[in-house]
């Protein structure tokens, strides 16, 4: 394990963005990553995993660990569930559709996610109806301070709409080294009531959907809508859905009847930022190299040669305007560093 020096970010971030490690190091096992933190204890330290959900505004001025453990095991299975354990730095996409071809089902929703396995309980990712904390049973992490091993199960992870425990109390204090999810061999809860599941499917003349199917639906839709950060430097969604009151929703309702909403609860309603932000005409803008994609007002690019602090400034101002025009306020999703 060699420290480099001045070392490159750019084809770390999904974004693109050039920025330099003042040094980094990669690790392949639990014990690699414990003995770099032991030798390491008086430094600064950024622990990066497939740098899809952050967005680099300057150099780090730190030890950048990469954490690139990887393997798949099955620890405990049953007639109808199985126990899966995936290593932090699996590529979760490629993990999905390992588990969708040993027809385990439960993660197929959450297909084309980009980032890694060990990033995914932090921000309690989600997409089409579904959530991490749907299948999580646990997950193994290092603490950094002291190189102890830790497991937090998921009554202790605080799991919200992109939230968890790792983003507040135990945020900048553990490494999670693998994760374990519950999924189904059969009798699969299949998921299709949110977004355009059901019209993808509907073209295919698919009525009984099988995981596979459900997979193939999401990427095909996402595809559609969300650039290959491979061609187009982006982190996916940039934006949280916003959830409010219900009686902030109304008064909202009542200056702009179109607004499209998902009720949560009968107190709280989501409103798709999304939609708000394409209703304010940011969608297809483009100021330099930063710009918002012209398929999703939600992903905020990299034409080529932006740099964060630009991408940055583009998403303040979208959050203003739409506080301005809406009274609501956008929260990133995205880490700002």
């Amino acid at each position: 394990m060699q420290i480099q020096h001045n070392f490159s970010l750019k084809k770390h971030n999904t974004f693109g963005i050039e920025a330099k490690a003042k040094e980094f190091v990669a690790v392949h096992s639990v014990d690699e990553l414990k003995e770099v933190l032991s030798e390491n204890i008086s430094k600064k330290k950024f622990i990066l995993g497939g740098g899809s959900n952050m967005l680099l505004t300057q150099d780090i001025d730190a030890l950048v660990i990469h954490v690139d453990i990887k393997g798949i095991r099955v620890i405990k299975e049953t007639e109808d569930f199985v126990w899966v354990e995936a290593n932090a730095g699996e590529n979760w996409h490629e993990f999905v559709l390992w588990n969708i071809d040993h027809n385990f089902g439960g993660l197929e929703n959450m297909s084309l996610i980009p980032g890694n396995v060990g990033t995914t309980p932090v921000q309690n990712i989600g997409a089409y109806g579904v959530e991490i904390k749907d299948s999580f049973i646990s997950c193994e992490a290092v603490n950094i301070e002291n190189q102890e091993s830790k497991t937090f199960h998921k009554e202790d992870c605080n799991f919200g709409y992109r939230e968890s425990i790792f983003k507040h109390e135990a945020k900048d204090k553990f490494v999670i080294t693998s994760v374990t999810f519950k999924l189904t061999k059969q009798n699969h809860k299949i998921n299709t009531s949110y977004g355009d599941i059901l019209k993808e499917l509907e073209k295919h003349n698919i009525s009984t959907p099988t995981i596979k199917d459900v997979s193939n639906a999401v990427i095909a839709i996402r595809q559609s809508k969300l650039p290959d950060p491979k061609e187009l430097g982006n982190s996916g969604s940039f934006f949280k859905n916003p959830i409010i009151t219900r009686d902030h929703f109304e008064k909202v309702k009542a200056q702009f009847p179109e607004v499209r909403h998902y009720d949560i609860s009968a107190s709280e309603v989501k409103v798709p930022a999304g939609w708000l932000i394409e209703q304010a005409g940011f969608k297809g803008i483009r100021i330099g190299d930063a710009g918002v994609h012209k398929n999703q007002a939600l992903v905020l690019v990299n034409y080529g040669n932006a740099s964060g602090q630009e991408i940055l400034n583009l998403s303040k101002e979208i959050q203003k305007t739409i506080l301005d025009k809406y009274t609501i306020a956008i929260e990133a999703e995205v880490n700002v560093i």
